[in-house]
């Protein structure tokens, strides 16, 4: 049975600030919680105006004080950015206080442009190159200490802390079937090579002591309302993000415009279509069929849904019709 979980970029829509994007996505979380979603997940990006979560870590753990039950994490933690001791630490505390709650996604893209990861690192000495290797170094921080470890993550060493790799291509792909870890595909941007990457995830995987079989979670947006129209003009917003992305003026979260899309040039619709073919965009019925039909297609384990909405409580509102086209329990 597919699980849904619930992705959140913390969007800071027009006319809004970062506080309030943040205290947003701390409320969403505690409704995806009591709508019976299995995890909440924020993702690390700099310099963009538009998504309030670069400090990770820190945003993780507002909303896991903020909720009790519901799996709490990273997706992801972009590592080149990153000491993999640094990370081990920040999430060994997040586990510490939150018990077998957090999980920690990671990702080799910077998550930002390249005058900005200079800026992160200082230097470029931690590149997609190493992400292998800085991968299983984190992973070894997290395994108790032994006798004559000079170094020791604390906290980290022997916490709970579940390691996901995520991805955009096969590489990713590759990687988690080695290790035997669970994988993410961010087919809710990029989904050229989801179903490519995908199966060779699962024909490659090799059991390992953290997952006995493959597990693949797939990105999707869902825009869910009261009507078809009025769900396409929730999803204009998203449209508007992208379009403004690759004209070089990203921003904050565009309002919503009705006709949208209708409007847009060849080469526009041309970047929409494609970066958004992931979606289910509607009202609750036509979303449960949609999203039925893609799930039988990929055979995902698990969706994890973004919703980038403009109004708070209309994003509220798109979960718990989502909630409601899935079949979920609420708390």
């Amino acid at each position: 049975m597919t699980a849904y979980s619930i992705l959140d970029l913390a969007p800071v829509p027009e006319g809004s600030d970062i506080g309030t994007a943040l205290r947003n996505s701390v409320e969403l979380a505690s409704h995806a919680e009591r709508l019976g979603y299995q995890r909440y997940w924020l993702a690390e990006h700099h310099n963009m105006p538009g998504i309030a979560s670069a400090a990770t870590s820190v945003v993780i753990g507002a909303v896991a004080a903020a909720t009790k039950s519901i799996r709490v994490g990273a997706g992801g933690v972009m590592l080149p950015n990153h000491a993999p001791l640094v990370i081990a630490e920040q999430f060994g505390t997040l586990a510490a206080l939150y018990c077998d709650r957090i999980d920690l996604g990671l990702g080799r893209a910077p998550g930002t442009d390249p005058m900005t990861a200079r800026a992160l690192r200082r230097t470029l000495q931690g590149d997609v190159d190493s992400f292998p290797q800085d991968v299983m170094e984190l992973m070894r921080w997290f395994e108790p200490v032994v006798d004559g470890q000079r170094i020791a993550a604390y906290p980290g060493e022997g916490q709970p802390v579940k390691v996901w790799i995520l991805g955009s291509s096969t590489y990713g792909a590759q990687l988690a079937a080695h290790l035997g870890l669970p994988y993410a595909f961010a087919s809710h941007f990029a989904p050229g090579e989801m179903m490519r990457a995908t199966d060779i995830y699962r024909q490659t995987f090799r059991p390992s002591p953290y997952l006995d079989k493959p597990y693949v979670m797939l990105g999707y947006n869902a825009f869910v309302a009261d009507t078809d129209a009025e769900a396409q003009k929730l999803f204009s917003s998203v449209q508007q993000a992208f379009v403004n992305l690759r004209l070089n003026k990203a921003g904050k979260l565009p309002a919503p415009v009705e006709g949208y899309y209708e409007r847009l040039d060849g080469t526009a619709k041309a970047v929409v279509d494609s970066a958004l073919s992931c979606a289910a965009v509607g009202s609750v019925d036509t979303v449960a069929e949609t999203i039925k039909a893609f799930v039988a297609k990929t055979g995902a384990d698990e969706l994890m849904v973004t919703s980038q909405i403009w109004d708070p409580k209309a994003r509220v509102r798109s979960l718990e019709l989502l909630a409601e086209a899935v079949g979920l329990n609420a708390i």
